[in-house]
């Protein structure tokens, strides 16, 4: 009888039958990406990125010592971290989501150059689709179709009562969650909590993640990278879902994906190889990817409309960016908000403060 060893030798063995993979690239580096594109030699260009890609604009990550979120979480009292994106701890307490979404709330902060570069590359024919972890809906703040977009953790433009399921648009949720008010369903016999229909723990992904990853990935003829650790499952197995001669370009402050075994790792043809000597198609480089994007746009001829277009979107939405503050303010001087029901920083004992869990999770 076959151990785990020689079982897990023979499953990767029949994987990697077939010919041998064909390098596309001139070479394994900045340079051979941007050969790649200005040779017409992909208009499937699937982008994937993660929190890094908003840190320039004020928004902190998730893993970053000292400065990710994670990390200044202690003003929350949370038994753990992850409580703060976890279903269950939410429905008992959502007191420090809220409180936190309150300081995170979209339109506060503005796109960064790195989205406004995912923009121009659906202007220009390029892009199939548009992957982001993020919920903080910079991408449709950036002009980005919502078409091309997949947010796999969900975002803020929607949100669902959690007992009877009716939808909330984000207009209604901003007024409550600015004003420091606990968003609660407006249907009298429910009055259960209302929450963004972002992923937490104990969530299942939205429905056009599944679809479009199914639809898209075997259509690649580049895999760009930007901003995340690879970390979180399944969003992090994306990048062995490509062809298996697709060129992988991987902006990122640190190299990670290239070691450790697990299923996707085994089935998808293992990690990045950058520094391999059977490397044929990874890329990596190393900065912020606001830096990355410039220097990539430099070598294509790109960096002046780069950066008149983070330049006019800026001048776009800087009108809207000061009514939201405002509005901010403003509900922060309200005092009677103290004293409505579901107010942030209070306990409440009575009964319909506690919302049960919602069928299905």
């Amino acid at each position: 009888m076959k151990g785990p060893d020689s079982l897990l030798y023979e499953v990767k063995k029949k994987l990697d039958i077939g010919p041998p993979p064909v390098q596309l690239l001139d070479t394994l580096d900045l340079d051979g990406i941007v050969n790649f594109i200005k040779a017409g030699k992909c208009k499937n260009i699937i982008t994937m990125v993660g929190a890094g890609i908003s840190t320039s604009a004020g928004i902190p990550d998730f893993r970053s010592p000292v400065t990710g979120l994670y990390d200044n979480l202690e003003k929350y009292h949370l038994p753990y971290p992850e409580a703060m994106f976890d279903l269950e701890y939410f429905q008992k307490n959502p007191e420090p989501f809220f409180s936190l979404a309150k300081e995170i709330w979209p339109g506060i902060f503005k796109p960064t150059p790195c989205h406004y570069f995912i923009k121009m590359l659906h202007n220009k024919g390029l892009l199939l689709r548009h992957y982001t972890q993020n919920i903080d809906t910079l991408e449709i703040q950036s002009g980005l179709d919502p078409e091309k977009l997949v947010e796999a953790h969900g975002s803020f433009r929607t949100a669902h009562c959690l007992v009877c399921k009716k939808e909330y648009s984000k207009e209604v949720m901003e007024d409550k969650v600015l004003a420091g008010v606990i968003p609660r369903c407006e249907i009298p016999e429910c009055n259960g909590i209302i929450k963004p229909d972002i992923v937490f723990f104990g969530d299942t992904l939205p429905k056009k993640f599944a679809e479009c990853v199914e639809e898209d990935f075997g259509k690649c003829d580049l895999l760009i990278i930007m901003g995340t650790s690879l970390v979180v499952q399944p969003f992090a197995s994306l990048s062995h879902r490509v062809p298996t001669n697709t060129p992988r370009l991987y902006i990122n402050l640190e190299k990670t994906g290239t070691e450790g075994v697990s299923f996707s790792f085994i089935f998808f043809k293992g990690g990045f190889k950058f520094n391999d000597k059977d490397n044929y198609r990874d890329v990596f480089w190393q900065g912020t990817c606001d830096e990355g994007c410039f220097t990539l746009t430099e070598k294509l001829g790109w960096k002046e409309e780069l950066t008149r277009v983070v330049k006019e979107g800026h001048a776009k939405i800087y009108k809207e960016m000061s009514l939201l503050k405002s509005k901010n303010v403003r509900f922060q001087k309200v005092k009677g908000a103290e004293n409505r029901r579901g107010n942030l920083g209070k306990t409440h004992t009575d009964s319909g403060t506690t919302t049960p869990k919602s069928k299905g999770k």
